[in-house]
């Protein structure tokens, strides 16, 4: 058997984790995870980086902004990966705002049915959804689906274009 070791390359970390090598070193330049460099300007990674890439990726997956991510995990101790404990609270954090997106996502679909169901597809000149284009004054893109906090907050950077 082969002995374990404290640290791990880009590599190593890249299959274990199921994140390629290009998303490790974009997490790395937003301050997500952290590496060491060898004498060789290698990087190695110390073992919890597995659990925070982890975290990382279930957060992002329910919608959180990787700025938001590092909010959340700047927070902690040294840096330290999530305990139970803390994924706990965090998402007791994140709960409001994701009540929010979960509540504009149902109008979002309700919406979209209500329109097609009644079969006139033009939200501009529809007199149930928008009569007399009244929206247009709030500015534009589609002003009832839209939450202008979250908006505004998100990250436009998209790690998933570097998986």
């Amino acid at each position: 058997m082969a002995p374990i070791t404290k640290e791990l390359t880009v590599g190593q970390v890249a299959e274990r984790s199921g994140v390629a090598v290009s998303a490790l070193h974009f997490y790395e330049r937003k301050g997500l995870i952290h590496s060491r460099r060898t004498s060789g300007n290698q990087r190695r990674y110390r073992r919890d980086t597995l659990r925070r890439v982890s975290f990382i990726r279930i957060s992002q997956r329910v919608g959180i902004p990787l700025a938001r991510i590092r909010q959340a995990l700047d927070q902690l101790p040294d840096n330290r990966t999530p305990t139970r404990t803390d994924w706990a609270d965090l998402s007791a954090q994140w709960r409001d705002e994701l009540d929010a997106r979960i509540d504009q996502l149902t109008r979002l679909r309700d919406d979209l049915s209500d329109c097609i169901g009644c079969g006139c597809l033009s939200l501009s000149t529809c007199t149930l959804s928008n009569p007399d284009d009244q929206l247009s004054e709030d500015g534009t893109g589609p002003r009832r689906l839209m939450v202008e906090r979250f908006r505004d907050e998100q990250d436009h950077d998209h790690p998933a274009d570097h998986t």
